[in-house]
């Protein structure tokens, strides 16, 4: 690399951002020069819009090194596909993000849901795998209960949109009624048929929300589905927080990286006063994150209209009388999207190939 490059990429590294590593512009596909268009290209390689505007806004109100004064400077964005452990043969989606818990009643599935759509909301193409299959409830959280998938060519399912998100789950495909009475082998095979069987259209990013527990079932999809990272939910409890030492565990065993700790209801906030009563303690995640040199992604509030809001099929996000629940979801969804880049590998992007008869 010449000097006038590393001094091109020096004065792009002045921007300073809370969502960039100090060195941004030296990554390797984020600066592009064309020498013979005149034209350098800075690519963000994850969609937070408010992150892009701001790079544009700083080029345009400063000055270029004088060598590159006669090129002119675009600013975009675009996801990144990055390396996971196990080889992947999904070729539509380019990130996959496992949601654990480890244990039941934390909101795992209101977290992924409310993540999916924030995520969705900054322009990014995302779909919601529920892998809950024995409890699924996507349908429901996403108003989609009851509906039925469309099955092409009797071998491939199509996801059901909602929202702009596009979900699937065991729950279209058996009754709300029924019972899903499978052992662990049985039920892995079928979720990996949900996943491999879907017609997943071009994603940016699977989200998938993982059954809770650590153990036959959830170590066997671990190490079976091509997790690019996996995000452990848990509220500030000690009950809570002995569960997710586990959901950490089993990652590690998987050889597949925790990317952080969601606190979810980390305080609660009367919906008459507003005042914040910190009802399942405080401080955890942020002691167990500290011990596991990991990080707390998000702290998320206990409040009444995100039950509400899952209950109506509407999750906060999308919902315009919870504007202020949907912020935490926002800055979370902006923190993963900008961690799992700057902490992954990207992966040379497949060429798709369309052969003309």
């Amino acid at each position: 690399m010449n000097k006038e490059i590393q001094g091109l990429h020096a004065w792009l590294n002045q921007f300073q951002h809370p969502l960039l590593v100090s060195e941004w512009a030296a990554t390797q596909g984020v600066v592009t020069i064309d020498d013979k268009g005149k034209a350098i290209d800075v690519e963000i390689p994850f969609l937070v819009e408010s992150l892009t505007q701001a790079v544009g806004n700083w080029i345009s109100q400063h000055d270029a090194p004088a060598q590159w004064d006669d090129y002119t400077f675009y600013v975009s964005a675009r996801v990144r596909p990055l390396e996971s452990k196990v080889v992947s043969s999904l070729t539509s989606i380019k990130n996959i993000i496992a949601v654990t818990s480890a244990k039941g009643g934390v909101g795992k599935s209101t977290t992924t849901a409310n993540l999916a759509l924030a995520i969705a909301q900054q322009g990014a193409k995302v779909g919601v795998l529920d892998a809950d299959v024995y409890g699924p409830s996507i349908p429901l959280m996403f108003g989609t209960k009851g509906k039925n998938l469309e099955i092409i060519d009797n071998k491939w399912m199509k996801p059901l949109e909602a929202h702009g998100v596009y979900t699937q789950s065991i729950g279209y495909l058996i009754s709300s009624d029924d019972a899903a009475v499978w052992r662990g082998p049985m039920a892995s095979k079928a979720l990996m048929q949900l996943l491999k069987e879907t017609q997943w259209p071009e994603l940016d990013y699977l989200i998938i929300d993982m059954p809770p527990g650590t153990g036959d079932l959830q170590l066997t999809l671990s190490q079976e589905i091509p997790l690019t990272s996996a995000l452990v939910v848990t509220t500030p409890q000690d009950l809570a927080l002995a569960d997710a030492i586990k959901g950490i565990a089993m990652f590690e065993k998987a050889e597949v990286g925790v990317l952080g700790l969601i606190e979810n209801m980390s305080y609660h906030v009367c919906s008459n006063c507003g005042s914040h009563e910190d009802i399942f303690g405080s401080g955890g995640a942020v002691k167990l994150a500290a011990e596991k040199g990991i990080s707390v992604l998000g702290q998320l509030p206990l409040h009444l209209n995100v039950r509400r809001d899952i209950d109506m099929g509407v999750p906060s996000v999308v919902n315009p009388e919870s504007a202020e629940q949907a912020q935490g979801y926002l800055q979370l969804a902006e923190q993963v999207v900008s961690r799992l880049f700057w902490h992954g590998k990207p992966q040379p992007e497949r060429i798709r190939f369309v052969e003309v008869k």
